[in-house]
Parts: structure tokens; sequence; C-alpha cells
């Protein structure tokens, strides 16, 4: 999600004269400027998973390198012995033999630092830390981040019921982005689950940020500016509540459809979301105009909620898509649908050539947002050209 991260940020900074996003980097972007512009990102951010402020960067060769380094940073001008902190590490081709220890070392060097200045030390929390601190190395770099965040940033403040298995709020974000949807076009999530894709697009729609129902790490700061976060909050205006929905979502499950309508209100949403209990096979298209469909399809187990459970799992998968195939092509003509799934074999199984796919990962997981466009008709391509002689 990086491009997709890297063009966000480049529209918040349109808010700030002195955020600059610069280069996209495996897992992040780049940016610099105040510190007001981390409060910036972490409360108009999607898609970011957390605004690390970089405090160092250096070669190493071992792991008192490593303490060394993050030893000599000047970590009380940013919190206090009386803050708790927790320490993570994460490494790409480093040589170093255990990074359990190192992660020790990076904590050690900190409580030493402030021990050596106040005879007094930060305690340890790893559930629920004031200050959280990163490192990273690869095979000859480490850098050490202060997490501006806090709790990771797809926890937006309002979500209290999830389904089996609920998308991150802000892949879901990055997956509209993707997809190109924009407030005002229709879209539909044939098969919701909890809302999640909804809840975000619907927050777009009334212009609520994802970040205003929630408490950040950056607010324990020494030099919190409380007013500047009070303005930039009181600044947040509201988009006109649409007089005709334009976002529509249904679920297999009536119990999913109550979570979802849940998670709507729990998210802050002042209008109208219509949403139908009903198996994705069924489906009408909930617009004469042609819009976005996008969607988390079930695999394994989930897919026979309901259905035939005499039938092996792989043959209800196939006659799930072949059918949900059919509805599409007849129902959904002109529409651009997006199908998210682990499953890399289903468009074969819709039958339907996809017209992109996009690599994601969700967690470790590997997946594809393929696209598929609805041509009215047929979606046969080779149907229109004439056969060669």
């Amino acid at each position: 999600m990086e491009a997709a991260l890297a063009e966000e940020l480049r529209e918040i900074a349109q808010q700030s004269t002195t955020l600059k996003v610069h280069n996209e980097v495996p897992g992040g972007v780049h940016a610099s400027g105040e510190l007001t512009d981390a409060y910036l990102m972490n409360l108009h951010s999607r898609i970011a998973s957390r605004v690390l402020m970089r405090m160092a960067a250096g070669g190493y060769k071992n792991e008192n390198d490593i303490y060394d380094l993050t030893l000599e940073q000047p970590w009380e001008e940013w919190f206090g012995y009386d803050h708790t902190i927790r320490v993570d590490l994460t490494a790409v081709k480093s040589p170093l033999k255990s990074l359990e220890f190192t992660t020790l070392k990076i904590k050690d060097a900190i409580c030493d630092r402030f021990l050596d200045q106040y005879k007094k030390r930060p305690s340890v929390d790893t559930k629920e830390p004031d200050m959280r601190v990163f490192g990273f190395v690869d095979a000859h770099q480490f850098i050490v981040y202060l997490d501006t965040s806090g709790e990771a940033l797809f926890k937006r403040g309002w979500r209290t019921e999830t389904g089996d298995a609920p998308l991150r709020e802000n892949l879901a974000a990055g997956l509209l982005r993707v997809s190109g949807w924009k407030p005002g076009m229709p879209l539909f999530d044939p098969m919701c689950g909890s809302g999640t894709i909804l809840c975000e697009a619907a927050q777009m729609v009334q212009g609520v940020p994802p970040g205003a129902r929630r408490r950040f790490a950056f607010e324990k700061f020494h030099d919190f500016d409380a007013k500047v976060w009070q303005d930039m909050k009181a600044a947040i205006k509201p988009n006109p509540l649409p007089s005709e929905p334009t976002i529509f979502g249904s679920d297999i499950s009536g119990d999913m459809v109550e979570m979802a309508r849940h998670n709507l209100r729990s998210a802050g949403i002042l209008f109208d979301v219509p949403m139908k209990q009903i198996e994705a096979q069924q489906v009408q298209a909930p617009t004469s105009v042609p819009g976005i469909l996008l969607t988390n399809p079930p695999y394994g187990e989930r897919i026979g909620v309901r259905g035939d459970s005499t039938l092996p799992q792989d043959e209800l998968a196939n006659s799930f898509y072949a059918d949900f195939s059919s509805t599409l092509k007849q129902r959904f003509a002109g529409w651009t649908v997006y199908l998210f799934t682990a499953d890399l074999g289903v468009p074969k199984l819709l039958r339907l050539k996809e017209s992109r796919k996009t690599p994601f990962f969700n967690g470790a997981l590997e997946c594809r947002l393929f696209r598929f466009d609805m041509v009215a008709g047929f979606n046969r391509r080779d149907a229109a050209k004439p056969k060669e002689a």
C-alpha cells in the first residue's frame, strides 16, 4: 500500500506548509516536517499503520553499537521516567544472532540514560505502554524510532464487535483508494461481514477523520501542544449528508448485517446505508447507475455458512463462485468489480479474466485485489472478435 499511502499523505500535506512527502520504501513512506505534522498525519491518514519519528540512524557491527546509538538519543526531551515503554525490533537480512537480545539492549540503553540522569528509569509495559520505541535493522544499518501514534492506527476507536476474520480498517481504506472509489460513486459490498469497508467509505462521505475518536501517544510527549491539537480537530468540517444512499451492503448472515449496522452507528455515521440479509449469489445491483462492487469474499469454512454442508469444501467453493459469476454477468453490467482474496485461483473459479491484479499482504497472508470490468452483455471479449479463418 506504499503508493496509496504516499498519494494520501500528499493530499494531507496540502493542509500544512511544512509537511513534505519524500520517497516510498518497502513497507512505508518517508516524510518530514514539524511535530505538529505528525498530529495531522495521525488524525487524517486512513492507510498508515503508524507515524514513526526517526530518532537516529547509523551503521552497526554488533549489539553494542546499537546500544551506544540508542544511549546517545535525548529520550528525556520526549518523555519521563514515570512513563511506561515498550520496544519492538524488526530485522531484514540482519547478521545479529538474537533479536530478543538486541531488543533488550535497546531497552537497556533507554533505561540507562534515565538512570544516569535521574537515578530512576521507565518501567516496561508490553500491553498498554505510554511510549513505543521501534528499532529496524537491515544488513548494515540500525534505525531507531519513537512512535507518535500509540495504538496502531487501524484501531479507529469505534469497533466493538467483529466477525470471524475482519479486515483491518487501514487495509479496507487502502482497497477503496486502489479501486478508485470516491465519495458520491455507488459502492456495494455484497459480503460485508462486520462492515469494515462500508464504515471506512461512510466516514469518507461524511468527512469524519479516522483519528477523530481516539487518543495518540504524542498527547503524552513533554512538549505536546494541546492548543494546536484542539484547533486542528476544531478545523474539521463535516461534509453535507447525502440526500440519496450511495453505499450499500449485504451479507448471508443476519447477525453480520446487525453487527455492521451497529459498527456504522459506533463510527458516527448519521446517514442511511441500506443493508440486506441475502446470499451473494442472489443480489441485484442496488442502483441504476453502475458503480464499484468491492468485497472480501469468504474462504474455507466461511463459504459454508448456511450452505450445503454435505458438499466437500472445494465443491462448495466451485458452486458458490459459479453462481456468483452468473449474478455478476447478468445483473452488474457496467460495474467495476473488485475482489480481495488470498485465493489466487478466484478468477478461474469465476471463469472471468481479471483486467488487473494488485498484490497486497493481509498480515503475513499474500493476497490479491482482482479487478473485473463487467461489460454489457456477456463478459466474453472473445465472443466479439471475428474468428480467424
